[in-house]
């Protein structure tokens, strides 16, 4: 029996000294991104998109938005190339009409 205690003691390993160290203290503790960090007020005014919390109905009224204004140049983009191939013409009467137009080398 004596063997057995002599045999636990010495399996058992002593704390390590760090373990014993008081735990951080609020001070100490950083928070992460650009909000922890020490700026000026002149910064913070160019960009409140660094500091402002994120906000969803916001985000998807700009994504809405956004889309819409791209969609709106693509579609004048398209009627523009078609306005293209027509062009008004006038006859020897006088009278106008739109005509498809065509190349020299048709």
């Amino acid at each position: 029996m004596g063997n057995r205690s002599l045999l636990f003691k010495m399996s058992s390993a002593p704390e390590p000294p760090s373990s014993k160290t008081e735990p951080p203290k609020e001070k100490d503790y950083r928070i992460p991104g650009l909000r922890g960090a020490r700026t000026t007020t002149l910064f913070r005014a160019v960009n409140p998109e660094l500091f402002i919390k994120p906000n969803k109905p916001v985000m998807a009224f700009g994504l809405i938005t956004l889309t819409l204004c791209v969609a709106y140049i693509g579609y004048l983009h398209a009627t523009q190339e078609n306005k293209k191939e027509l062009y008004e013409a006038v006859d020897s009467e006088g009278a106008r009409y739109m005509r498809r137009r065509t190349s020299k080398w048709d």
